[in-house]
């Protein structure tokens, strides 16, 4: 199913009314191992897999349509990560992007394979139709 990525029908809770600071401006975070890239166990943290082909779609996509997109892994709290993603981004054929693991306010939306939607001020939990156990 095709879709069109638009950022413009979410209420921000820190506005740029003359959208002069790209700092302010909304942003879809997407995760990098597992995510945008394949996880393969026991690599280390020297290697990056390669583009999973639908997220690497998706995110092209989404920048094409002026998107915000930043990188959001676990390695950008080691500083030596940052040039390897900025390596494989471009090796990839992705623009250099901002790369963070720190949400802010103006997150709108995360891709991650870890994560597990919450209604909003409800806490209950979004199924895509997987089982998932309570427990785990």
């Amino acid at each position: 199913m095709e879709r069109e990525y638009s950022i413009a029908d979410r209420q921000w809770d820190y506005e740029d009314p003359d959208n002069s600071d790209p700092l302010l401006a909304p942003w879809i975070g997407v995760d990098l191992d597992g995510t945008l890239a394949r996880y393969e166990a026991g690599k280390g943290l020297g290697f990056i897999g390669e583009p999973v082909p639908a997220m690497a779609a998706m995110v092209q996509k989404m920048i094409r349509n002026q998107v915000r997109v930043k990188i959001f892994t676990a390695r950008a709290c080691d500083p030596d990560q940052l040039p390897l993603i900025q390596k494989w981004l471009a090796d990839h054929g992705f623009p250099e992007l901002e790369i963070t693991n720190v949400k802010d306010f103006q997150m709108i939306r995360l891709y991650d394979d870890r994560c597990v939607q919450v209604e909003r001020n409800i806490g209950r939990l979004i199924r895509d139709g997987s089982s998932i156990k309570e427990s785990e």
